[in-house]
């Protein structure tokens, strides 16, 4: 039997981490009720911990992936990357919400980024959403920064007959560093008050939190990450002529892209769990608008489940050109 220390310990272990869990669910909730009663459609919590998003959102045209934290700093690249490679796919943009870093709370009104995703505050996020307040603030390396109206500048300096010089003894900086202003760099918010103050007028921008979409190429996991079924089925998509992207943080298991068509791809080799796993991609499927698929290693009696394909592996080896792919996805689906 265990020390009554150690089963002390033990007992405090589970509470807290009963407690951080309820905590979190609770965010969850609060975040998805404020997206729902400004107007998204919201995939449902798909329950998993550890994963790189927590649930999907769309109004019209923006769509959103978001992962809930109570502390941020639980976001590591490697869940960053993921979730940036899915948004980037689906045309979304990647959100992180949370309360705190592990060195305190995260001010109102900021944007934060970590690995190139941006992390609001609840309170920052509900003021967007239900009260139509952008942030106007931003942290970046160095402290805490603002885009200033550049042609708003630049007109108050014609107009005013201001030079360089003028404009950078107010500000504290130097007449290259205004030039570089007026080509829109971005201000620190010391230099932008100064300068609002001389000139009186508003010359501070919003950010717009949601307006992520890099080009950069996706950086798909290694393939040691992946199970032998995935590795062989992704191969043959690929031979097939798709584009596809592995997943291993997502409640899918990849994305499948030809031209403009993409397949959200759940894989399951276990019959237990391939009802559950189906209803979590045809759900996320509907909200990003994109068709869903699942890939089975074992044929099933089952041709569709809740109107979701379900193809098996040897399906998959016969078929001879994508058409016959996207042929058999559209006879299955409901």
């Amino acid at each position: 039997m265990p020390a009554p220390l150690e089963r002390v310990r033990g007992i405090y272990i589970e509470v807290l981490l009963l407690s951080i869990t309820v905590k979190r669910d609770q965010l969850i909730d609060s975040v998805r009720d404020v997206l729902a009663k400004t107007g998204f459609f919201l995939s449902e919590p798909h329950g998993e911990r550890g994963l790189c998003f927590d649930f999907v959102a769309r109004r019209d045209n923006l769509l959103l992936i978001v992962k809930v934290l109570q502390n941020v700093d639980a976001l590591n690249k490697a869940t960053a990357e993921e979730l940036k490679n899915i948004a980037r796919s689906l045309r979304g943009s990647p959100v992180v919400i949370g309360d705190r870093t592990g060195t305190g709370g995260l001010e109102d009104g900021v944007i934060y980024s970590r690995f190139g995703v941006p992390i609001l505050s609840r309170k920052t996020f509900l003021d967007f959403f239900q009260e139509g307040v952008p942030p106007f603030i931003y942290s970046a390396p160095g402290g805490l920064y603002v885009k200033l109206d550049t042609d708003s500048l630049r007109r108050i300096r014609e107009q005013g007959q201001l030079s360089l010089g003028t404009l950078a003894e107010i500000a504290g900086v130097s007449r290259r560093t205004i030039q570089m202003y007026l080509e829109g760099m971005s201000a620190s918010i010391d230099v932008a008050a100064r300068l609002e103050q001389f000139l009186h007028e508003p010359l501070v921008l919003p950010v717009d939190p949601f307006a992520f979409l890099s080009s950069e190429e996706a950086v798909p996991p290694a393939a040691a990450q992946l199970e032998a079924f995935e590795r062989e089925l992704f191969q043959r998509l690929e031979r097939l002529g798709y584009n596809v992207l592995p997943t291993v943080r997502s409640p899918f298991d990849g994305l499948a892209r030809h031209e403009e068509r993409t397949y959200l791809a759940g894989v399951e080799s276990a019959d237990t769990k391939l009802e559950q796993k189906a209803t979590i991609v045809s759900n996320i499927g509907r909200v990003v608008e994109k068709d869903a698929v699942m890939f089975v290693e074992r044929r099933t009696i089952r041709l569709s489940i809740q109107g979701l394909p379900v193809i098996a592996r040897e399906e998959l080896r016969k078929v001879k050109n994508r058409d016959a792919v996207e042929d058999l996805i559209a006879e299955r689906k409901g």
